[in-house]
């Protein structure tokens, strides 16, 4: 199966500082050995055919990589064992679990690898590392419905069906051919992609009026968007109750998201000033993921994925306020359908020949162009100094609605599932916000570079929950005595 444009992208982006793989943490309650983790997997991979597959690279990159069966799959090459020291701390697990998610993934074998972390007191860490030209958020939650079990003792998974060995990698030959008649066939359909009717022009000029807004309105340029990021990350995370993200939602309205991204943009807000930040008169600009599969789509893996660029004061506001000025963007933006605009620009688009590509495929490669930047990275310029108009976007902040049951490996819950999020250019700040068990998950990630002080961030967004959780019970209490 040849790779969508907007999946192949993660791979022409993808830069030795930047690399373009999804990262799941698992937080499993009790200590597991090594073996019984490989043996857990090694009995599941078959309900996820993808896992067996690799690309496939067609000479001249004359069309997008392309999946097929991997003939010489072996799935010792996907399983690591990190052994920490007997006693070691979450803390230095999940700094462990960083440092093997900076380096670019291996493309001649399937673009996943998995490590265990054994060591830690109690727990066992799992880090699922997939290429997001392989899934995105909610493709990877919906491998985690058929990976997992939902109880304990649940029984064992049936083993998979007997199927003919899988064929021989094609020849250069074959891809060519076959890339050479996609291509005159993308050519002659490329007309369907223009459409005149309302609703089209509508969408058009939406994207349009959506992307003219990142150079008439420039964001902040935070210290953590100073400079281009290197390789290294930085890992910290909150835990929330489900319930009282309902109660913030009763009291003061808004959706899940808004609150999400409320906290986290004052708490933004609030280290700007902390750090002496000149914020008057200045803006945040997020991206936010959106999901935009269809219900036939559903269970596809893959990236099926629009945006929305939602914008709010880079001053603190205090909580409610925040939250009410979050809801009055976001429901803009869904008033103007901004994110349906930005999906039929990307599919309306005419596609970059996978040919004008092929360069950034040495990433990775020996004759990596990217691999200097990343090992002598540029000085990040002094707080106060000059920097240059932002005319991206802050930070990422993606919401992924997980299981609200609990899961198990090996007969051990799953506790908690963290997020190592990819981060690319100046954005050395991105925020995974996830659902699970009735819990919410806020997951930080930095480059150290441009944010050494990542805790202090944290807890500023903790701040501004309870205050928003305070203010809602508050808010709640005095509703009923009236």
């Amino acid at each position: 199966m040849r790779l969508s444009e907007q999946d192949a992208s993660f791979l022409y982006t993808e830069t030795a500082s930047a690399p373009m793989q999804t990262a799941g943490i698992l937080v499993i309650d009790g200590e597991l050995n090594y073996e019984q983790v490989y043996e857990f997997y090694a009995n599941r991979i078959h309900l996820v055919p993808r896992l067996r597959q690799r690309l496939v690279f067609v000479p001249m990159n004359l069309g997008h990589p392309k999946w097929v069966e991997d003939p010489d799959f072996d799935f010792k090459n996907h399983m690591v064992h990190l052994a920490l020291p007997p006693d070691s701390t979450m803390e230095e697990g999940l700094a462990a679990l960083a440092k093997v998610n900076e380096g670019v993934m291996d493309r001649n074998i399937p673009l996943w690898k998995f490590f265990v972390v054994t060591g830690i007191k109690d727990r066992t860490l799992v880090l699922q590392q997939m290429h997001h030209a392989m899934v995105d958020g909610a493709s990877t939650v919906q491998m985690a419905t058929v990976l997992f079990d939902y109880a304990a003792d649940a029984p064992p998974v049936a083993p998979p069906p007997d199927h003919p060995a899988p064929p021989p990698l094609p020849t250069p030959v074959e891809l060519m051919q076959e890339a050479i008649q996609e291509n005159i066939q993308t050519a002659l359909s490329l007309t369907s992609r223009f459409t005149n009717d309302s609703q089209s022009q509508a969408h058009r000029s939406r994207s349009f009026e959506t992307m003219a807004r990142f150079v008439t309105q420039p964001c902040i340029t935070a210290p953590w968007n100073a400079a281009a990021i290197g390789p290294r990350r930085h890992l910290t995370w909150s835990e929330h109750s489900f319930t009282e993200f309902r109660e913030i939602r009763r009291a003061f309205g808004g959706t899940i998201n808004d609150v999400a991204l409320a906290v986290v943009t004052e708490g933004a807000a609030r280290y700007l000033e902390a750090k002496g930040e000149r914020t008057i008169d200045q803006h945040f600009r997020v991206m936010c993921p959106v999901n935009v599969r269809t219900e036939n789509e559903t269970g596809d893996l893959g990236n099926r994925v629009s945006a929305i660029f939602p914008m709010t004061s880079a001053e603190p506001l205090g909580a409610v306020e925040r939250l009410q000025e979050i809801a009055a963007e976001t429901d803009r933006i869904k008033q103007n359908q901004e994110a349906q605009a930005m999906t039929f620009m990307q599919e309306s688009s005419v596609p970059i020949p996978a040919l004008a590509m092929a360069p950034l495929l040495l990433v990775g490669t020996p004759f990596d162009p990217t691999r200097f930047a990343a090992d002598f990275p540029l000085p990040v310029p002094p707080s106060g100094g000059f920097r240059p108009a932002n005319l991206g976007v802050n930070f990422v902040l993606t919401n992924v609605p997980g299981v609200q049951v609990p899961q198990y490996v090996c007969g051990k819950e799953i506790l908690a599932p963290l997020g190592l999020m990819m981060m690319g250019g100046n954005m050395g700040l991105a925020i995974a916000v996830g659902s699970y068990n009735q819990k919410m998950f806020f997951n930080f990630t930095v480059d150290p570079r441009l944010m050494p002080d990542l805790d202090r961030f944290t807890t500023l967004v903790t701040d501004a929950f309870d205050e928003l959780l305070q203010l809602a019970k508050q808010h709640h209490a005095a509703s009923i005595a009236a």
